[in-house]
Formats: C-alpha cells, structure tokens, sequence
C-alpha cells in the first residue's frame, strides 16, 4: 500500500505515544506519532523522525499506548441482558428455560440492551464488532450511531424458538422464510451504510436451529447476493448428538455437505470437534470466533490450537459477556496453554494480539483497510492508560497489555477518524441514560420470563 500524501494541517495528531501497530514486521515505535487525515492514517512514524506537523487537534500520547482498534468477531450486545445470571447456567440462554427468549423481547427493549452493548464495547476498545440477534433492523442503527463499526444479522433461523427451550425442536419452512427475506431486507438497507461502517452477513444461529433445505437456501442467498455467514457450531454436545439424530453426520461435516463450510464463514465456539471435523475446517480456512472464556464459564475448552494449526483463521469473541477484549486476549493465551500444557514459542501475546486485531478483520475480508495501525488504513486506534501500577515495570508493552490490561483503562477511541471516547467518555451521548433504559429493559423482560 503507497503511503498516502500529507495533507497541510492533519486533522488529528497523537503524538509522542508509544506504539504497537498490530502489522507483521513492524510491531513497536517506542516515542511515535499518528497523524490523521479525514477517515485514514496518513502517518505513522517515531517523534525523531522530525517536527511535528500541523493538525487541527492534537493529543498528547505520552503515558498511553496506542493499538489498533480491536474487533470483536461474535457478539449479542441485547443479551448483555443476561449479564450475571447466564454464566452460572451451563448452557446458551436460547437453550435454557426461565430465561427471557428472543421472541419475548420487544424493539425498544432490544435496542435499550444493545445500545448497552455497543457502549461498553466502545468504551473498552472495540471498534468495530460482529452482532447477530433480534430486531436487528432497530439495533443495528442504533449502535452504529454510538460511532462504532456494527456488522450484524438478525437471528436466522426455521425452528420454533419458543420451543426450543423446552426440548422440542420443530422446522417450519415459513418462519426461515421470513427470517432470510428479512436479513436480505436489512442488507439492501444497511449494507455500506453509517457511512461505511455498518455491514450485513446472514447470522445463521446454528445446524440444529436450522434445518438441512433451510441451510442449502441460505447457502443459495449468499451465493446470489454476496454475504458472509456467522453462525454456531460445534457449540455443545446436545447440538453434535441432535446433529448425529436428525442428519447422520456432525455439524462440521453437515456444513461442508450444504457448500458452507468455506474460508467465508464465522464460526464460533467449535468445541466439540471430532480429529476429521477440525482437519476439515481447517482446511476450508473458516475463522473460529473463539470465545475463550464464555467456553471456559461453561467448563469446556475449543481445540483452538489444533484447529489454528490445521488451517483455521483463530479470531476473538466475546459473545454475550462483558465486552472487554483485552480480558479476552488474556483467556486465550491461558486457555491455548493449559490445552498444551506448557508455555509454548507458537501460543505469545503476541498471537492472541492478532487473533483480537488482524485476524478479525481477516474473518470479514477487510484486512486491507482494518487491523493495524499502518499509513492508508483507516484511522481506528485506541489509546490505554499506561501511566498505572498494572503498566510498570514497563519492559514488554504488549506482555504487559495482555497480561495485566483491562478495557478499563482504554483513554481514547478513534473510529474513522473521529474521536468516540475522549478520557474514558463517549462523546456526545448520555451514558446514564443508557443504562438507565437498559436496566429498566432488563428488569420487564426477567418479570415477564417469570411467569
């Protein structure tokens, strides 16, 4: 990529910041500046390269390190619902009986909850995260205008969902209808808009949920119109045994026989995996959105290694629990060592840093514009509070990040060139108001699953 050409006065300046900039070959600038123009980086370089240039704002990066905006490759911001009471369940909320379902949740709850989502995401470095569940053509404009980057899907499905949480899983060709034609609906309206930041995929919830002909239209519909697919697999026991039942086969092998099992697909969890489920999707090049803690909540580990090894792009998630990312590099490096037993050279922080930076932009096809911090990408970063006990001694700014960082000492966030966070803040929204409307969503839904 041919480094852009500096504009007379930049629009933002970080200067004297250090530096991790996520791009192979070039991972550190000790005392560095980022100089932004409009949408893009335009200058990436250490301070001794020479004197500043002219920008209208400039931000003193001195005790803050900046990184690359962190992409969330699998989340449900309208779960944050469950916050609390889902981790001690065992089993998905879909899944789960006394828990508010997806059916039973209103537009203006869902939009109450995921703006929640979205805000804490922002606020703990996400720039840009990978959204599926219900009323999604309500939720998804209402993240994206916090100003983060909102790609997202309704839940896609043919299976009765009211029913599913009380065992029975029932097909209904006119439910996958509506539920395909209305995630086609939303691309044709969303699809590139938010000024580019916001992006479609067909969130297929997982094989059992949808039956064998509903997959192969789903199949059919990304083929005519372009779009990725996120889904579940591999996600539980009962769905591989359900699987077993219903086709003769596992989930991997049941998406491979549809024509979905491909380097397009976002597949998260992929815990139970048979030695020829892993080898096969890693050898189609699927992105795992690997969900190191909600799996370990759960008391179960995905072969990540093994499937990382096997072809498969690792990308991080972390689903419907807290939305801090740099918590989740840190399950990731823990989980990849307790399955290997030791502390190996191929599983550093500096593999989980990819897996929650470049890898997730891999996983959606924008690695050429998303992260790294490289001149001609475009301009989201975030910078951490360093200045801290957790940050000292200093000696290894990534170790120290993945070792001892948390979302809440984000500072700043960058998306597109704008700033979202200014000292810890979302600029120009009211944070308590969102709260507020969240809870108050939160508290009707638990009531009325009550009764």
């Amino acid at each position: 990529m041919a480094p852009p050409q500096l504009p007379a006065t930049l629009d933002l300046l970080v200067e004297d910041v250090l530096i991790l900039t996520g791009e192979p070959g070039r991972p550190c600038i000790e005392h560095g500046r980022i100089g932004i123009a409009a949408d893009r980086i335009v200058l990436v370089e250490p301070v001794a390269g020479g004197p500043a240039p002219a920008a209208g704002r400039v931000i003193q990066g001195r005790g803050s390190l900046a990184i690359p905006g962190l992409i969330n490759i699998h989340t449900h911001s309208v779960l944050s619902l469950m916050r609390g009471t889902a981790e001690d369940m065992g089993f998905a909320p879909a899944y789960t009986r006394g828990v508010p379902q997806g059916h039973i949740i209103t537009a203006d709850e869902a939009v109450a909850l995921a703006r929640l989502g979205a805000l804490e995401s922002l606020k703990f470095g996400s720039t840009l995260i990978n959204d599926m569940y219900v009323h999604a053509d309500r939720t998804l404009p209402a993240m994206a205008g916090l100003g983060l980057r909102v790609v997202a899907s309704d839940r896609i499905h043919d299976v009765d969902f009211s029913r599913v949480s009380q065992g029975s899983w029932t097909y209904d060709a006119g439910i996958g209808r509506r539920s395909l034609d209305g995630c086609l609906a939303l691309a044709e309206r969303f699809d590139g808009a938010f000024d580019g930041r916001a992006k479609v995929v067909i969130g297929a919830h997982a094989p059992d949920t949808c039956s064998r002909p509903f997959l192969a239209e789903i199949r059919a519909a990304c083929e005519r119109h372009g779009l990725q697919v996120s889904t579940h697999l591999a996600q539980s026991r009962l769905e591989v045994d359900f699987i077993r039942e219903r086709d003769g086969m596992t989930p991997t092998e049941l998406m491979a026989d549809v024509g979905l099992l491909d380097d397009r697909l976002i597949a998260a969890h992929c815990i139970v995996m048979t030695d020829a489920d892993i080898a096969r999707a890693g050898a189609a090049g699927i992105t795992v959105a690997h969900v190191p803690k909600g799996n370990a909540g759960g008391g179960m580990m995905a072969p990540t290694r093994r499937l990382r090894d096997a072809g498969a792009n690792l990308a991080l998630a972390t689903d419907n629990l807290l939305g801090d990312m740099i918590e989740a590099m840190r399950w990731a490096l823990c989980i990849g060592r307790l399955q290997a037993g030791t502390v190996a050279p191929d599983w550093q922080p500096a593999d989980v840093f990819a897996m929650a930076t470049l890898n997730g932009a891999r996983a959606l096809g924008l690695q050429a514009d998303l992260g790294s911090l490289v001149e001609g990408k475009k301009a989201d970063l975030v910078l951490v509070d360093i200045d801290r006990p957790s940050f000292v001694p200093l000696l290894d700014p990534l170790g120290n990040l993945v070792h001892c960082g948390q979302g809440s000492t984000v500072r700043h966030v960058v998306v597109d060139g704008e700033l979202r966070v200014v000292d810890g803040e979302a600029v120009g929204i009211d944070e308590a108001a969102i709260l507020a409307d969240a809870q108050q969503a939160s508290e009707d839904l638990w009531r009325r699953a009550a009764r």
